[in-house]
């Protein structure tokens, strides 16, 4: 099965971490999504600015994905949570796929509010056959120490390459 692995990150990398476990482990394509304008670095500053896009349903424009998701089995798209739900640019480029017949694998980072993440990335896949759902949590200060178990982790991954 062919796999390609599609995430956003932002701050201490940790939906990058996830995306790159299982890459490793699935050997699938891989790729950032980027916008093109960055948030600022200063964490108060963007997450004011995450908070006022999400409540808007503001789509940022992001940087072209060099993989088309035609040539795929499965994509696995990740995110961390943003003010309890995908962050903007997720939402763009899922907004900006056609989904049809297609296996998606969502995945999500957050520090222990989860919110509707993987409901909301699930909305925006129609068409395709939401597979193997993840939330995956790190340290509740904003952090990156895992705080999900590990194993639970690994037999996650070790399902994708089914």
């Amino acid at each position: 099965m062919k796999t390609l692995i599609v995430y956003y990150t932002w701050h201490n990398g940790n939906t990058k971490r996830i995306a790159e476990m299982i890459q490793k482990v699935t050997g699938g394509d891989i790729c950032a999504i980027e916008t093109v304008k960055p948030y600022p670095e200063v964490y108060r500053k963007a997450s004011d600015q995450a908070k006022k896009e999400v409540e808007s349903g503001f789509e940022p424009q992001i940087r072209s994905v060099p993989y088309d998701i035609s040539e795929y089995d499965q994509i696995a798209v990740g995110t961390p949570t943003w003010w309890y739900t995908m962050a903007p640019a997720v939402r763009t480029y899922l907004n900006s796929q056609d989904w049809a017949g297609k296996t998606v694998i969502p995945f999500m980072t957050n520090a222990g509010w989860p919110g509707t993440v993987i409901h909301d990335m699930m909305e925006l896949c129609e068409g395709a056959l939401i597979r193997n759902p993840m939330e995956v949590k790190f340290d509740s200060d904003g952090g990156d120490i895992l705080e999900t178990d590990p194993e639970i982790l690994d037999k996650w991954i070790a399902k994708l390459k089914d």
